[in-house]
């Protein structure tokens, strides 16, 4: 497929419909390269955080940038876009001809990104950088971002899943503590079932929550049926999984945990566990950062399936946008953004995927609040972590398999029957 089809696709993916002929004869493909503007340039990159603390670091890179490089850049503005419109809002940009230079991209979506043409090939960028230490970051977080020997996006954020536990809870509902199960081998998926079902029972409020699942965002089971050793779709994203043996085995603990052990709140519950009346949450480190001091907690990694235990990251990469106007500037600045010592910046917020950087001592830094023994299992959480599910029509399957799974969440469902609609639903999706 030509790169002008496969852009055409790309957006008529993601629901914005196709670009015309003009607006494609704009675009590039390939290595970053444009021909040098006339006069330092404005370069545009496109984020979700709306953290003061973040766009204040993100631009005292910036400023440093532009000071050593004023014949290059003259500004650099970090537009914020919120966290659930932000792909749709990027696209728009994209179809109306507002590519900014640079864009933040979620895991789910990279491959369609990285097939679609959206994005330029950052590697002889990255890599030819004086002093950027390419071998330093971690091959199988490129991976994502890969597509033969291009590279189309740097991960800057790795940030792991763990359980959060409130160990008073846990104390006050004579329960074990789960850092003492993973000593011995015993943290498994049915004990934080047990121990989570034990404590309502004990205290009410809650017992374990995926959070920001909220049967909608069904990427998140991820962290949960990993030690089922079970996946939505083949690893090459053309036949649907959601009817393995291994994932219906996987959903119907999950079923089983909601409605008969009432461990895991059903549909229409709200529970926090920063609010204190929750046992345990399955989250990403950066949650912790709601922490009140209020009660006493813990962190431990993801609990052992009755296939394995497996580590699982929310990955986010920055790419430059081949449709942008300073495609080459934009490189550049991404190979300063993302330099050993910059990188270092961003781990105060965001886990990183050069091996030299992760570490207690560097990540405690961002992570006031986690001890060392807390961070080496953020660490480990990392290391040859899975990232959440992502596919080349990922918006698409993202909304059917929503609303297949829809009937999946109520106590009498038949599992099975659901997972094989599901697969019949995003079956067409996956081939095309």
């Amino acid at each position: 497929m030509n790169p002008q089809i496969r852009r055409r696709h790309f957006l008529s993916m993601v629901g914005i419909g196709a670009l015309g002929t003009t607006a494609l004869a704009a675009c590039s493909d390939g290595d970053a390269g444009d021909e040098p503007a006339d006069g330092p340039v404005d370069l545009r990159m496109t984020v979700w955080t709306a953290s003061e603390d973040h766009l204040a670091l993100f631009q005292e890179i910036a400023d440093a940038y532009i000071a050593d490089h004023p014949d290059e850049v003259s500004s650099v503005t970090f537009e914020t876009i919120p966290f659930e419109d932000y792909t749709t809002n990027l696209t728009t940009q994209l179809a109306g001809g507002n590519a900014p230079d640079l864009a933040w991209i979620f895991e789910s979506n990279a491959p369609e990104f990285v097939s679609s043409g959206a994005l330029v090939d950052v590697r002889e960028t990255l890599s030819g950088t004086e002093g950027y230490d390419f071998e330093d970051v971690g091959e199988s977080a490129l991976e994502l971002w890969e597509d033969g020997d291009a590279l189309y996006a740097y991960p800057f954020s790795n940030s792991p899943f763990v359980m959060f536990v409130n160990t008073d809870r846990l104390a006050a509902a004579s329960q074990p503590n789960p850092a003492d199960l993973v000593a011995s081998d015993g943290w498994t998926y049915d004990a934080a079932r047990d121990i989570s079902a034990a404590s309502v029972a004990a205290l009410g409020g809650a017992g374990l929550v995926v959070r920001d699942f909220d049967y909608m965002n069904w990427t998140n089971l991820a962290s949960v049926w990993g030690g089922w050793d079970a996946q939505p779709w083949s690893a090459d994203g053309t036949t649907c999984e959601f009817d393995s043996p291994e994932m219906v085995a996987a959903l119907e603990w999950f079923q089983d945990a909601v409605f008969v052990k009432n461990a895991i709140p059903g549909p229409g519950t709200s529970a926090d566990f920063f609010a204190g009346d929750t046992t345990m949450t399955i989250t990403q480190i950066s949650r912790a950062s709601s922490l009140d001091g209020s009660f006493n907690w813990d962190i431990v990694p993801l609990p052992a399936g009755p296939t394995q235990q497996e580590n699982i990251v929310g990955q986010a990469g920055v790419g430059v946008l081949a449709a942008g106007a300073n495609t080459q500037a934009a490189a550049n600045f991404l190979a300063f953004f993302t330099n050993p010592e910059n990188s270092a910046s961003l781990s105060l917020y965001f886990p990183p995927p050069r091996g030299s950087l992760l570490n207690p001592q560097t990540l405690a830094a961002g992570n006031p609040l986690f001890s060392e023994a807390q961070l080496d299992i953020v660490v480990d959480s990392i290391s040859g972590a899975t990232t959440k599910p992502s596919h080349a029509n990922f918006a698409q399957v993202d909304t059917t398999a929503r609303g297949a799974l829809d009937a999946m969440w109520s106590a009498d469902a038949d599992v099975a029957a659901v997972a094989g609609d599901v697969c019949e639903a995003i079956q067409p999706l996956l081939e095309g």
